[in-house]
């Protein structure tokens, strides 16, 4: 079985007399894009300050290639490249001589290298100029460039796509996915684009209070229940709606000619012919798919993701 890259094993944080995190555990393994969500407030971001140094934890342990970043600490944060809240640059530089600063304190990154991630972030025609002049989505992309330019193994992101157009989005999240396909890397994003998060990432962690939910796959959390909500295109709709309703269907809500009804998937077929028998028109039967904000919404009691 392969080995998890970074280990939460029961993490804890106090302020004062307050715990803001309970005895959080989760693996996260090589190639895999794992999100982390949960409401304003639910502990995400002090959690991956913890991960990555900035903040100490009450109790428990984190490892990275098995060394705890407590007893370890260089060894263990020298696999990971991240971006915690906005990128630190300096705006009266240009994004080149930001590189080349940084690459300093990092042993090992060549001017090749350097040129490969301005290339791979898509920076290579403003590099030279200064980042004040930047757009704020170009300055996400430069504080992309810095956190790969060592070859991390973990890559962490604190909503990597915060002030994109939606093509640099998409070429984000490709690049982000290809990462971790064709490198092998971990990569952790949190993000309030839940419709985002849902194309980028292999499995979820939702934080609510500072407890853990649960770990989900993407595709296993949006599509777990049995019920699902099924739009039907219905003439007379009144009588149809009577019909339904003497079958103790539930009904969510009905809009011209649609009417809208959570039921199970092999129900669809028995309800479909009874609706015909009794000669309403049936012009179309659509499952309408659950989103990951749905099902994010439903966990967390309805509270908001920030």
């Amino acid at each position: 079985m392969t080995q998890p890259v970074i280990q939460l094993q029961k993490v804890k944080k106090k302020f004062g007399n307050k715990t803001i995190i309970k005895e959080l555990s989760f693996d996260i393994f090589p190639g895999e894009v794992f999100g982390f969500l949960g409401p304003n407030g639910a502990g995400k971001t002090t959690t991956i300050r913890m991960i990555v140094g900035l903040m100490n934890m009450t109790e428990g342990d984190i490892l990275i290639f098995g060394q705890s970043i407590k007893s370890h600490y260089k060894e263990a944060i020298k696999h990971v490249g991240a971006i915690v809240e906005n990128p630190e640059l300096y705006k009266h530089l240009s994004g080149y001589r930001n590189l080349i600063h940084y690459a300093r304190m990092v042993r090992g990154v060549t001017k090749k290298r350097i040129d490969e991630v301005v290339d791979l972030v898509g920076l290579t025609p403003r590099i030279h100029e200064k980042v004040k002049t930047y757009s704020l989505g170009m300055r996400q992309r430069l504080g992309l460039a810095q956190a790969l330019l060592h070859s991390p193994q973990i890559l962490i992101l604190d909503e990597p796509t915060n002030g994109l157009d939606p093509a640099g989005i998409r070429e984000i999240r490709q690049y982000i996915r290809r990462l971790a396909a064709e490198e092998g890397l971990a990569v952790i994003v949190s993000s309030h684009l839940l419709s985002e998060m849902e194309l980028m990432c292999d499995r979820i962690g939702i934080i609510q209070n500072g407890q853990l939910v649960g770990v989900h796959s993407v595709g296993e959390f949006v599509g777990e229940e049995a019920e699902i909500i099924v739009r039907l295109t219905l003439d007379p709709i009144d009588q149809a709606v009577q019909l339904v309703k003497r079958y103790d269907y539930k009904i969510i809500k009905k809009e011209g000619h649609d009417l809208f009804i959570r039921m199970e998937n092999e129900a669809i077929p028995i309800l479909a012919e009874r609706l015909i028998q009794q000669q309403i028109k049936l012009y179309g039967i659509h499952a309408e798919a659950k989103s990951l904000e749905d099902r994010f919404l439903e966990v967390t009691g309805g509270q908001d993701i920030v």
